[in-house]
């Protein structure tokens, strides 16, 4: 397993990889449906934890498989079998969060996430054979995730009430295990490629967010008494998805990841994006189960479980891939309308306000293009 070229012409995502997305969004449905009954019943801050700790585990996965297979990937027998396993564990994963929402139990979603990781420390150990920096980074990759996932196992030994401790602990033991890696060696990632994954991935999560939105309209039709509310959210639910994708991919992405530090950034940020675009579907549902008499939540409250995940997506996006490469007026524009859609729930019209604004984020977008390679490389020098 040789480290692949940095600069390879035309790399791109591969129908194995694809087929891995694909499966890691099943358990982002399922935790983004479990997100909608909690909220519905008024159980936000239980809801919201359970949620960015299950969340948490499906982006790490998939983000630390994204970067070995952007520096190592060799699509032979033994890689796609371990691909597998890992996404064998996500399905298990995924049967696991229901647990996890209702009862606190994680000891599903501990153990199929232990799979999934020590299936990476055997792609890390075959990549560690190719000798030079990038195989002292893996050996120290899978020494690290190794090490990580023996403390998971631990944590299920530990009383209920230190469970939360030890899932902040050991997410920050997994966050530091890519930093101290790459400071003892080096993996060669190819910008073009993997943040190609990013993108798809969250075209993945914008599309599942639009059909479990889609499918709460279906639902709703046969309860609700007015049509025209219901309609007018399915109307505004998908012009505000129209327009997360839009700001998504108005800049390009490989130009902000010139050095391990901004690529770092780059995809820990990606966190606070994937987990907003999963949690729309469950802000539209609960405005879906307000009409219908169905939510515990005040209209009020309703409108921020849509808001606060599309002001996050818009922010986090901007942070990390359009303020380097756009003008002053966008750099105003974009966070502006970011923090504009929170105005959203003081008014009766849900998502109306939202849409609004962030279509004019886009019309400001279209009449403003990316800066130019050259001048984005001087602004961020």
């Amino acid at each position: 397993m040789q480290a692949r070229d940095p600069e390879e012409v035309g790399r791109s995502a591969t129908p194995l990889e694809l087929f891995f997305d694909l499966v890691f969004v099943v358990a982002v449905s399922i935790a983004a449906v479990n997100l909608h009954h909690a909220l519905t019943e008024a159980h936000v801050v239980e809801g919201l934890l359970a949620y960015g700790a299950i969340f948490f585990g499906i982006w790490w996965a998939w983000m630390n498989f994204t970067w070995f297979a952007t520096s190592f990937g060799t699509d032979d027998w033994l890689y796609r079998v371990l691909t597998f396993v890992q996404m064998g564990g996500v399905l298990v994963l995924a049967a696991g969060i229901k647990p996890m929402f209702e009862e606190g139990d994680a000891t599903v979603l501990i153990l199929s996430y232990v799979v999934m990781r020590v299936a990476m420390v055997a792609q890390w150990l075959r990549a560690a054979r190719s000798g030079g920096e990038g195989g002292l980074a893996a050996k120290h990759y899978a020494i690290g995730i190794g090490i990580a996932q023996v403390l998971w196992l631990l944590s299920l030994l530990l009383p209920d009430g230190l469970t939360p401790v030890a899932f902040v602990v050991l997410i920050g033991v997994e966050l530091a295990v890519p930093i101290l890696a790459e400071r003892r060696g080096s993996t060669p990632w190819h910008p073009h490629h993997i943040t190609e994954r990013f993108g798809l991935f969250s075209l993945i999560l914008l599309g599942e967010s639009l059909l479990a939105s889609a499918n709460a309209v279906v639902e709703a039709l046969e309860t609700v008494q007015e049509l025209g509310p219901l309609l007018w959210i399915a109307t505004l639910a998908l012009a505000v998805t129209c327009a997360l994708w839009w700001i998504y991919f108005w800049p390009p992405h490989d130009r902000v990841i010139n050095g391990y530090a901004s690529s770092l950034v780059y995809g820990y940020t990606h966190f606070f994006v994937f987990a907003a675009a999963g949690a729309l579907s469950a802000g539209i549902e609960v405005e879906i189960d307000v009409l219908t008499g169905e939510s515990k939540l005040d209209p009020l409250a309703a409108s921020f479980t849509v808001t606060v995940p599309i002001a996050v997506f818009v922010l986090g996006i901007w942070w990390i891939a359009l303020r380097h490469q756009a003008d002053r007026v966008v750099n105003v524009a974009v966070p502006a309308g970011a923090v504009l859609v929170l105005l959203d729930p003081i008014l009766p019209f849900p998502v109306a306000v939202t849409a609004i604004i962030l279509a004019l984020v886009v019309a400001v977008l279209v009449v403003r293009a990316p800066l130019e390679a050259h001048e984005h490389g001087r602004m961020v020098g």
